[in-house]
């Protein structure tokens, strides 16, 4: 079974480094940060490490470690919510000796050597909580902090227990975890308090982007636009859910115009995306998904595909 494999892993191994994947949401760095917590505090003696890029918006959940290339040798590797190789933030996970993948967005990149994978959870971080209850026999134990960034990882990744990902399991995992002593309202503050920079961002977007029968919407943002909205690339992270709540859009792309690539975020209120995704160098869920594109010429055949599933989904709904 996966997760006595895991938990014997981690007992085994003194040294242990986590990753999770570039651009990291709450449900990366939550259930990053949570499992390094919870082994450090249930073995003092083991050297456990977070590694990435910082990102200053989540500061308040969790920093990173920064070690050297020899760190990794002889260590036990655990990436959290990352679907393929590409992703992992800090490639230096093949240095490690054995590697460990827990995640829950569609196996398309089955690497590593244990595999823990499932679809139906709605998060990483309510994969690691059950791991948790699953360890504790074997003398894991929880820390409020621990608590606290895997409530956040899961709140953030369910839509605040609105997405359909949310199952029963879902609200008695957050039901546990509030039980510990952490500041909820500090943290949905950090979570979803936004700077005056990203309000009159989300403004200029509710301005002006584009619907079309299908449902399908569209923003464009250059680099001028980002500039003069004092918003980096990294940041409009917090502005992807902007044309959630507005009648008649089922599926929606932002394009982000960066230095070196445009990034696609993309969202859906029932069409699937993430197959969408994975054609333009990227991945997700059905429903959340990002990608790259590297000429804005590009972006016609993306608003293309996902006309096409958004016509495809209306068509299946009046059947």
């Amino acid at each position: 079974m996966h997760l006595d494999k895991i938990t014997e892993l981690i007992q085994t191994y003194d040294k242990i480094i986590i990753h999770r994947h570039v651009r990291p949401d709450p449900d990366a760095l939550g259930s990053q940060g949570a499992l390094k917590e919870i082994i450090q505090y249930s073995f003092p003696d083991k050297k456990v490490y977070a590694v990435g890029t910082d990102d200053p918006a989540y500061s308040f959940l969790a920093k990173m470690d920064k070690i050297s290339d020899d760190t990794f040798k002889e260590a036990l590797i655990i990436v959290c919510d990352t679907a393929n190789t590409e992703r992992i933030d800090d490639q230096r996970y093949t240095l490690g000796d054995k590697i460990i993948k827990i995640d829950h967005h569609p196996n398309v990149d089955p690497y590593g050597d244990i595999r823990w994978v499932d679809t139906t959870s709605s998060s990483t971080c309510e994969l690691i909580y059950e791991w948790f209850l699953h360890a504790k026999s074997h003398g894991f134990r929880m820390t409020k902090n621990a608590a606290r960034l895997l409530y956040a990882g899961i709140v953030g990744d369910t839509g605040r227990f609105l997405f359909p990902s949310t199952t029963a399991k879902t609200f008695t995992y957050a039901t546990e975890l509030i039980q510990y002593d952490f500041d909820r309202q500090a943290l949905y503050d950090g979570l979803y308090r936004v700077g005056e920079n990203i309000a009159r961002l989300k403004g200029h977007i509710l301005q002006n982007f584009t619907k079309n029968e299908t449902g399908a919407s569209f923003v464009k943002l250059t680099i001028d636009d980002l500039e003069y909205f004092g918003v980096t690339a990294l940041e409009t992270s917090q502005i992807v859910g902007t044309l959630g709540d507005i009648d008649g859009i089922l599926a929606w792309a932002i394009f982000v115009e960066e230095e070196e690539q445009i990034r696609v975020r993309l969202r859906s209120k029932g069409p699937v995306i993430n197959k969408i995704a994975a054609k333009y160098n990227g991945g997700g869920h059905p429903l959340a998904s990002g990608a790259s594109i590297y000429k804005w010429e590009e972006a016609s055949y993306v608003k293309e595909d996902i006309e096409k599933a958004c016509q495809q989904y209306k068509e299946e709904v009046k059947q």
